[in-house]
């Protein structure tokens, strides 16, 4: 299946008045998220329209709030909403992400495409956690124990102080946005992402980016977490800059556009992804999804589309550490002259 136009209606309103029409907050609490899954039976929090503006709220994962205190962080620091969920919230799994939503936009039907429109992201607190665990990561045999560090954020400068002397750069993005899966009859684990999208981990679908979205259940679903201030491609001990960010999002939902994987589209490229346990076969979606793009977009043949991403579009490893690793292929705008 292949989705004709998928690029038409994006990024039209600028972000300044996209973000002055967002009049409706979907905030973190024990009653509009859910723990560890995306599923076409979990009970919309929210009921929005197609061309509405939301801003939503989200949880890190670093944990409760008295592990994030035991580990220094001030308690002025942790949002007051983070203990509440962890002491309430009792219905959870199979994966471990806490995510808001699902955001139901009343529009969308299996078949359609749903446009995320990432108008605004915002990191609410002055810290990001990472770690790793036993028996995780890219590395487990070389890392056989646990260990968690506390990264003060200089949210005015735009850095992470990772240690004396370092200092990484902040593109705040969402580890997780997703719709429901196309099994209609389960929970899907919030780990591994797929073409429902979910944790993706992509550290380029930052603020100002269009996320396009397959639609597989009625309202379509949406759910975000998992922020992060910052990553590298690959993710390789498991987690990010992990942080609590608050989105603002614009939702389209596009009528019988078919699209088999997500995509995405950035001010400067436009992306294809693939996931798969094995990195060879999410190598091939991703390149595939390219391909396809470029004949139906670009009116290449199929001989020229192959050839175009061989010499133009980058394709790089977006995670390695999620069930399905990811790959994700990019093609400059700036190739085009017409």
């Amino acid at each position: 299946m292949r989705l004709k136009c998928w690029f038409a209606a994006s990024l039209l309103p600028t972000a300044a008045l996209i973000a002055q029409s967002a009049t409706v907050t979907l905030p973190a609490s024990p009653s509009t998220v859910v723990w560890g899954y995306y599923s076409a039976k979990a009970k919309p929090v929210m009921t929005v329209h197609t061309g509405e503006t939301v801003r939503i709220q989200t949880l890190s994962t670093c944990g409760p709030t008295e592990r994030m205190v035991a580990e220094g962080v001030a308690t002025a620091d942790i949002p007051a909403y983070n203990a509440e969920i962890y002491s309430q919230v009792k219905d959870r799994g199979p994966g471990g992400h806490i995510l808001t939503g699902p955001l139901e936009i009343a529009e969308a039907e299996p078949g359609d495409v749903l446009e995320v429109q990432i108008v605004k992201i915002d990191i609410d607190v002055p810290f990001a956690c990472n770690g790793f665990g036993v028996g995780r990561g890219f590395l487990p045999n070389d890392f056989p124990y646990s260990r968690r560090k506390i990264i003060p954020l200089d949210r005015e400068k735009m850095v992470a102080k990772f240690a004396p002397g370092i200092e990484i750069p902040l593109h705040p993005f969402f580890g997780s946005m997703g719709v429901a899966p196309p099994d209609s009859a389960a929970r899907y684990d919030s780990a591994p992402p797929w073409m429902h999208g979910g944790n993706m981990d992509n550290k380029e679908l930052v603020a100002g980016i269009t996320l396009y979205l397959p639609v597989h259940a009625k309202g379509a679903l949406f759910e975000v977490g998992d922020g992060h201030a910052g990553q590298g491609n690959g993710e390789v001990d498991i987690t990010a800059l992990e942080t609590f960010l608050s989105g603002t999002f614009r939702f389209v939902v596009h009528k019988d556009r078919h699209l088999l994987w997500p995509r995405a589209e950035t001010p400067t490229s436009y992306i294809s992804m693939g996931f798969s346990p094995d990195l060879k076969e999410a190598t091939t979606l991703a390149v595939r999804d390219m391909i396809n793009f470029l004949v139906d977009e670009k009116h290449l043949s199929r001989d020229e589309a192959y050839m175009l991403t061989s010499v133009a579009v980058d394709v790089d490893i977006t995670q390695l550490v999620d069930g399905n690793v990811g790959v994700h292929a990019m093609c400059p705008k700036s190739i085009f002259k017409q």
